[in-house]
């Protein structure tokens, strides 16, 4: 009886943590793989270095994009969440015209700034509250 008890005792514990292992797996790939390439552009760009935002504007633009195609999880305001993308995707069509008219750095670097605060918006603000 006594093992039984433990059993079911052992059991009901590991429920919460379960339950928090689902919500750790529920990824967003395609953030994950946009924020990639907006850390491999924005901080060399803080420090001066345009060249990997040069070379890579455009492939921020297609991770954006297909960011914005994707399911929004649960754990994301949806209206929010899709209006903060699609300014997010504006923002990098404006980036990428800027980076093929050979814009001056200063400007690509108020611009991928500009990317960069709407990214943390929709990380941090658009996230529904625990």
């Amino acid at each position: 009886m006594k093992s039984i008890v433990r059993l079911v005792v052992v059991m009901l514990a590991l429920i919460p943590a379960m339950s928090f292992a689902q919500t750790a797996k529920q990824t967003w790939p395609e953030m994950k793989n946009f924020h990639r390439l907006m850390s491999g552009t924005f901080h060399p760009a803080e420090e001066g270095n345009f060249a990997p935002l040069k070379q890579k504007a455009d492939s921020l633009l297609i991770a954006a994009k297909a960011w914005k195609a994707s399911k929004i999880p649960d754990t994301y305001k949806p209206k929010e969440t899709s209006e903060t993308l699609d300014k997010l995707v504006e923002q990098l069509v404006v980036l990428q015209g800027a980076v093929k008219a050979n814009a001056a750095d200063e400007k690509l670097k108020v611009l991928i700034s500009d990317a960069h605060d709407i990214f943390h918006k929709i990380v941090g603000e658009c996230k529904k509250e625990d």
